[in-house]
């Protein structure tokens, strides 16, 4: 199919060129965009032509996520392999929904769901199911917790639903990510059943400020904080909950991937000691979007939750995706999961993690010597940091946006407006670092002498 070799030329000129591009588009590519408004269609055009305009309008007007500096969202890019296999895997155009779907699929993500469970050392027992992203993956275990716990009490959820239910409550730190919030709201949890617990300089939940547990809780840690990149005391609260019967969920879209790392792992030592865990592979593992995994201990739970049962999809393979997780017509996305993993092993994700953690050392010593004040410890791959001057900082921002030359946006941290930047690409390198601080310096440069 000439299609397919054209959008396998553009895809490469795309790649290959990335290095040269803008991070974030200019005024002229974003004007581009309007070639693509125009009155619905009455007659096709040739597939050709389709993707030469995606290519000629839509590929200067990309956020080049790809490359190396970018800092903005934690996002990792996309490594050759993990690419490479999307390509192949919408031209399979397989449904993720059971053996008899795609057997290739069903195996892959059996095989990549042990091997994750291997580099995050968690439980061999535990179910591994790829979804859309972390948001998805919080609703899918916190669904099969609040099964769970219910499930201790007598109370049959699937048959008498939520009108009238034991009260649970959810213990969370105030620094929770919105995901998990959102997550819970569409699993029906209210304000009222949320018990925040104040956090520490660095967005650790205080342990002394937890209130006891019961086996009506779920306790909702992080692996990584947002800003800081700090995790909680798993050691110190995971069993106390555990004890009283409550269950544990981790939040570690991006600081789990700490336990790949020997250097790293002690920062989230006894995290594997919870009842679930949220992850993203289109973070560190570099995976393209989207891909989120949803990690449960307890998998009957999350299958009692979720299972299917239709005559046309019967099975008897009992942890059937289909059975296992919120969406019945599914990506495949395991297969990038898998080619990922091969491709570094995991000696190289290892080498990526503590790469990325060394850059943001980097970053944050290169930002104080330019006058920048930094507001956490730089334990792992996030820098977040303020100059003096607010005025200074916000036209610094919008200088190195508009320059194309890295990327990073504003936080507001411990009640202070910062930058945050985020270094989680594997083709981020040393040069990227001293590129993307040059270009901070010279903003800084510009807007003083614009000043004076």
């Amino acid at each position: 199919m000439s299609a397919v070799k054209v959008a396998s030329g553009i895809a490469y000129d795309y790649v290959s060129g990335i290095r040269n591009q803008r991070v974030f588009p200019d005024a002229e590519a974003l004007a581009g965009l309007q070639n693509f408004d125009k009155p619905l269609p009455t007659t096709g055009t040739n597939c050709q032509q389709v993707l030469e305009q995606l290519h000629s309008y839509g590929s200067p007007a990309t956020v080049a996520t790809t490359g190396g500096r970018y800092f903005g969202l934690v996002v990792g890019g996309s490594t050759p392999a993990a690419m490479g296999a999307n390509i192949i895997t919408s031209a399979w155009d397989q449904i993720a929904l059971m053996e008899a779907s795609s057997p290739i699929v069903s195996q892959l993500e059996k095989i990549a769901g042990r091997w994750a469970l291997e580099l995050l050392h968690l439980p061999s027992e535990a179910f591994v199911g790829f979804v859309t992203g972390t948001t998805m993956a919080h609703v899918s275990a916190l669904a099969a917790a609040r099964h769970y716990l219910y499930q201790k009490q007598g109370y049959d959820l699937a048959e008498q639903g939520l009108h009238n239910a034991p009260e649970l409550k959810v213990v969370l730190p105030e620094e929770a990510h919105i995901s998990v919030l959102k997550a819970l709201r569409l699993l029906g949890f209210g304000r009222s059943q949320f018990i925040f617990v104040p956090c520490d300089t660095q967005g650790r939940i205080i342990e002394s400020a937890v209130p006891e547990f019961s086996d009506n809780m779920i306790l909702v840690l992080q692996a990584g904080n947002l800003n800081s990149g700090s995790s909680d005391d798993f050691s110190a609260l995971i069993p106390k909950a555990k004890k009283a019967g409550s269950w544990v969920h981790v939040d570690g879209a991006f600081g789990l991937w700490a336990r790949a790392s020997k250097k790293k792992s002690a920062l989230v030592e006894g995290v594997e000691n919870a009842d679930s865990w949220a992850v993203d592979a289109h973070k560190w593992l570099n995976t393209p979007y989207d891909c989120g995994m949803c990690i449960v201990r307890h998998k009957q739970a999350l299958k009692e939750v979720m299972t299917t049962s239709a005559a046309y999809v019967e099975t008897q393979d009992m942890w059937q995706a289909k059975d296992m997780l919120p969406e019945f017509s599914r990506r495949a996305r395991a297969v990038e999961v898998w080619a990922a993993i091969a491709e570094l092993g995991s000696q190289g994700i290892e080498e990526l993690v503590d790469r990325c953690c060394l850059y943001a050392e980097m970053l944050a010593e290169g930002l104080e010597s330019l006058g920048f004040n930094i507001l956490n410890d730089v334990v792992i791959n996030q820098v977040v940091a303020y100059l003096p001057d607010i005025n200074l900082q916000r036209a610094m921002l919008q200088k190195v946006q508009q320059s194309g030359e890295c990327w990073f946006g504003k936080t507001t941290w411990q009640g202070r407006e910062a930058i945050r930047l985020s270094v989680s690409s594997w083709a981020t390198t040393e040069d990227d670092i001293q590129r993307s601080l040059k270009a901070i310096a010279r903003a800084i440069d510009e807007v003083k002498q614009q000043a004076n």
